[in-house]
């Protein structure tokens, strides 16, 4: 099943369903106004949208209209938690590396994450407005769950369970100010702008067998103005999986309907897939070079991130989006 918010003026927009092949949607009327609804009370409303998804799929469904993801908000416009992890090791060993940094062991079997802004995300072509250049705008491209309730202390055998949906991020880091902001101990914030997600959330099963052991198993592939840069395989060094990720958030707390887990920047060690996020690619310069020769993105640049099934079909639609100036409204 494939859902999507439409903007429609209100915080959390309308709860739309989507069909398999992103070409036809039905309003969820009657059934759940939002996304957030309906993840409330899963268990019963999910038959009722897959029913309409179904009858979409058919050709059956009345009152469909075209589906145009630049009307779309996040699947999730706002959400009571978002949570990053940074599964892919290799993508945090690189970077670290080009400093100098060495990397605790630990990384590689207690996962990294941190809590970031949850109130305010972007839609999948919005603009992402910020204030500087000088702020080192990098794009990051991931995957990331929305749960629904999972317990405090849930086993990682149980943990993928509570899998609802799965959606493409745009966690977008502003380079330049993390140094400061690490330096207090603190961890990230303002380094961390709002985040943008892919227009469509979809349940587990729409990814066939390319969804094995909480892993997504195909290239997400990162255009930046119009060049691919990068088709790292998604499933392929991913140190910690989906399950593994929640398990973690939750060791001491429980995590409520909505609560988003992004896997962090999906990075291969095999270079020649290219790279998710700008920072990886000056980190390959330094260590070859000493000094990165990729310069951060400016205003007027343009990043799609967009995954492909096996038939070449996209699964959530494209993230598409450009850096522009932020103005004072």
């Amino acid at each position: 099943m494939k859902l999507a918010t439409l903007k429609d003026g209100s915080r959390d927009g309308q709860l739309v369903v989507v069909s398999r092949d992103l070409k036809t949607a039905q309003i969820a009327n009657g059934i759940a106004a939002t996304l957030q609804r309906a993840l409330d009370d899963w268990a019963f409303i999910k038959p009722q949208l897959e029913a309409v998804y179904e009858g979409l799929n058919a050709g059956k469904a009345t009152n469909v209209f075209d589906f145009d993801a630049k009307l779309c908000m996040a699947p999730l416009p706002r959400a009571f938690q978002w949570a990053d992890g940074s599964s892919y090791v290799n993508h945090v060993e690189l970077v670290r590396k080009a400093r100098n940094a060495d990397m605790p062991e630990s990384f590689w079997h207690d996962p990294l994450m941190y809590q970031g802004g949850s109130d305010d995300f972007i839609g999948p072509m919005d603009d992402i407005e910020l204030g500087s250049e000088e702020w080192g705008i990098d794009f990051e491209s991931e995957i990331a769950v929305i749960t629904g309730d999972v317990p405090m202390g849930v086993k990682v055998q149980h943990a993928g369970q509570h899998i609802r949906l799965l959606m493409l991020v745009n966690d977008v880091s502003l380079r330049n100010l993390i140094p400061a902001e690490l330096a207090k101990g603190f961890g990230f914030f303002q380094s961390k702008p709002a985040s943008s997600f892919s227009p469509v959330a979809v349940t587990p099963d729409e990814l066939g067998d390319a969804w094995k052991d909480g892993k997504v198993h195909l290239p997400l592939r990162s255009t930046w103005n119009k060049v691919l840069v990068g088709q790292p395989n998604a499933g392929v060094d991913m140190v910690f999986s989906f399950p593994q990720l929640i398990t973690h958030l939750c060791k001491t707390r429980n995590a409520r309907a909505g609560t988003i887990i992004g896997s962090g920047t999906v990075s291969n060690k095999d270079a020649g897939k290219g790279f998710s996020c700008i920072a990886e690619k000056r980190a390959l310069e330094m260590i070859a070079d000493g000094t990165p020769a990729t310069p951060f993105m400016q205003f007027g640049d343009s990043v799609k991130i967009e995954m492909f099934d096996k038939n070449g079909k996209s699964i959530f639609g494209a993230i598409d989006q450009s850096v522009v100036e932020y103005h004072d409204k």
